[in-house]
């Protein structure tokens, strides 16, 4: 269905503060492929709905009046006296008011009621418009659909409808989404009870008589009471709700920092849970998972998923991760491929190990085979030593034609460590025996978690992981870690990453005394290959010796093992520490210090910091950079009092700076 609206703004002719009224000018209505027939209940204008737009919030109330039986009317506008901007104005009923006495002869039939329904809406500081005043009765009756006005529209105005096509689908989104039955059900038709079933209606939201209401009532509280939050509705044809997206501000703010890698955890949808869920997870730079994105989806679907990314993508302002973790899945194989064609893809490999019982466990042979396929994945170092142990296990235990084996095969350049060395995890890659990748809301969802129980967990969940991040950064720049060795490496690193950055690197160094041979092995121009043996704990605890190459460029300052701990966690690995060290270096340079691990890194980095390409007519890209830029100094001076007193006088003589600059507009510069 393709809906398109029109509406019509006044400006006043001199560009001063003018309050207009509005007499006999009413929208039309364009509808194509026409409407399913039967009753629909909008959700009623109230106070404290938000619109990104003036044009978004008349077309809202103008479809509502629509499908009341109404007409709408701009009763009053305002705008500001030297930009001719509009901040304010009042909808009504087309039966507001009474005929004018010189009218009162006229043989046109009286539709002025005195109606006083109506609806007062304001441009609020987040540059959205909020509604402020609503009166919902009228004092007629209100007649069928109206689909035609009275008033004629011209053609120029119908083809500048039809050329603003985008326009268009977002105006139908915003209407669309507000469209719930008597049940508290998204739907042109109201049938609490066919939407209950998931198996029968995999197009819409597997959601039970109340849950659409409850959504809506969430979001709009958390537009009211979290600035810069973010959220998309996506509805089938009959008008059903299909696909739920929402971001909270600080998500959107981590967004710009730990957007690099994302896992996309689908477990909930996937495993059938009460609530169809789904979250894109980040690391912070205390390597622990932050949210970067919310949904609810009607099904595994590459048309769910791929509307999911687009609306990710469209609060990210058409950012995309370098790599993205998602579980093994055709329908995000394809989604992922639509909207991220420029990011890497790869599986899971904690996710396929989990299903290993599940699809081995009733081979004869169970225990040998798991045993050789764990062996194959995680201690082959080159690609000819994983498929060589692979063939050797599909032909010693006689499973070549065990399907998921040989699916699992064909994926491996998406899963297998030995293929991805490449490829940056930012530590989100598993690559280690009993690495996993847990679900963000764990032990906050269960099986039967209903949805209005996990919308009430979701904050609980959201604080609970801003507190740890919180702690962690005074942690981190409050107290220095113990040194366990003389190794400079240590030392230099103990001074800028994180503490549990810190102590996962500073356990490479501390195994470096296991490597007890860096030698010589061969040269290529700049490049010499080196071969470091390390002690390595084996099958039944047994000491082995394993050899790793190390390739070392001392002109470019470059060094690269064999095993890729760095594109995996980071970090630099033990072995490539001491190929370091046995040249001589004393300092790790400086392109192997990720300024995501640094304890420093928000204070340092500025998402999206474009001071010298701002652009002087984009109001959103001035909110989104302000916002996240106040948001650092939230959170610093949320650290302690002193830090509280510090960030609030910070504020207050930023604020009075601005309001010197309101004074002196001709001093502003862009």
């Amino acid at each position: 269905m393709e809906v398109s609206l029109s509406s019509e703004q006044v400006l006043s002719g001199d560009g001063n503060e003018t309050e207009k009224e509005r007499d006999g000018e009413e929208s039309e209505l364009v509808v194509q492929n026409g409407l399913t027939q039967g009753r629909k209940e909008f959700v009623a204008p109230a106070v404290g709905m938000e619109f990104e737009s003036y044009d978004d919030a008349y077309n809202y109330y103008n479809c509502y009046a629509k499908e009341m039986g109404f007409r709408v009317r701009v009763k009053n506008s305002w705008f500001k006296r030297n930009s001719r901007e509009k901040y304010g104005a009042v909808l009504c009923c087309s039966s507001q008011g009474f005929k004018r006495i010189k009218d009162v002869n006229r043989l046109r039939k009286e539709t002025r009621t005195g109606c006083p329904a109506m609806i007062r809406m304001r441009l609020v500081d987040s540059k959205r418009w909020r509604v402020l005043e609503v009166t919902l009765d009228h004092n007629h009756l209100l007649g069928a659909k109206i689909y035609k006005s009275m008033k004629k529209m011209g053609n120029g105005t119908k083809r500048k409808l039809q050329s603003n096509s985008d326009a268009e689908v977002r105006t139908i989104k915003l209407y669309r989404a507000l469209v719930i039955d008597a049940g508290g059900n998204f739907s042109l038709n109201s049938n609490a009870k066919e939407i209950r079933n998931f198996s029968d209606r995999p197009n819409q939201l597997n959601l039970k008589k109340g849950d659409t209401q409850a959504i809506y009532n969430y979001l709009c509280r958390m537009q009211l009471t979290n600035p810069n939050f973010f959220y998309l509705m996506d509805l089938n044809d009959e008008g059903c709700l299909r696909n739920v997206f929402w971001i909270d501000a600080r998500s959107r703010a981590a967004c710009g920092y730990f957007s690099d890698v994302i896992f996309f955890d689908n477990t909930y949808l996937a495993n059938k849970y009460e609530i169809p869920l789904v979250a894109l997870v980040g690391v912070n730079h205390h390597g622990q998972s932050v949210l970067l994105g919310c949904g609810l989806l009607a099904g595994e679907t590459t048309e769910s998923y791929v509307w999911l990314f687009k609306a990710w993508v469209t609060c990210m302002s058409g950012r995309t991760p370098l790599t993205v973790i998602t579980d093994r899945c055709m329908a995000l194989q394809n989604a992922i491929a639509e909207v991220f064609p420029r990011s890497h893809h790869r599986f899971g490999l904690s996710n396929i190990m989990k299903k290993v019982p599940e699809k081995l466990g009733g081979l004869r042979n169970y225990d040998a085979i798991r045993k050789a396929l764990i062996k194959a994945v995680y201690e082959s170092l080159k690609v000819i030593e994983f498929e060589s142990a692979w063939g050797f296990m599909i032909q010693r235990f006689a499973v070549s034609d065990h399907e998921w084996l040989r699916s699992l095969f064909e994926d491996r350049a998406r899963w297998a460590p030995v293929y991805l060395k490449d490829t940056q995890f930012a530590g989100v890659s598993c690559s280690q025996p009993g690495e996993t990748l847990n679900p963000f809301f764990d032990r906050y969802v269960h099986k039967q978690t209903p949805l209005k129980e996990f919308l009430d967990k979701y904050e609980l969940a959201l604080q609970k992981k801003h507190k740890e991040e919180a702690l962690a950064d005074i942690e981190s720049r409050n107290s220095g870690p113990n040194l366990k060795t003389r190794c400079f490496f240590e030392l230099q690193l103990s001074k800028v990453y994180t503490r549990e950055i810190f102590k996962k690197f500073q356990f490479e160094v501390e195994e470096m005394y296991s490597c007890f041979s860096t030698t010589q092995l061969h040269i290529d121009g700049p490049i010499i290959i080196f071969l470091v043996k390390e002690r390595v704990l084996g099958e039944g605890n047994r000491r082995e010796i394993r050899d790793f190459e190390v390739l070392y460029n001392r002109a470019a300052a470059e060094v690269r093992c064999i095993c890729s701990c760095f594109n995996f966690y980071g970090y630099l690995c033990r072995h490539a520490l001491c190929v370091l060290n046995f040249n001589g270096v004393e300092e790790i340079p400086s392109k192997y210090i990720l300024s995501r691990w640094k304890k420093d890194y928000k204070r340092l980095y500025v998402p999206d910091h474009v001071s010298n390409n701002v652009d002087g007519t984009d109001r959103v890209q001035w909110f989104n950079q302000l916002y996240r830029s106040a948001l650092q100094v939230v959170e610093e001076g949320a650290i302690s009092l002193e830090h509280y007193k510090i960030a609030l006088q910070a504020f207050d003589e930023s604020l009075n700076r601005v309001h010197n600059v309101e004074e002196k507009p001709e001093q502003l510069k862009i």
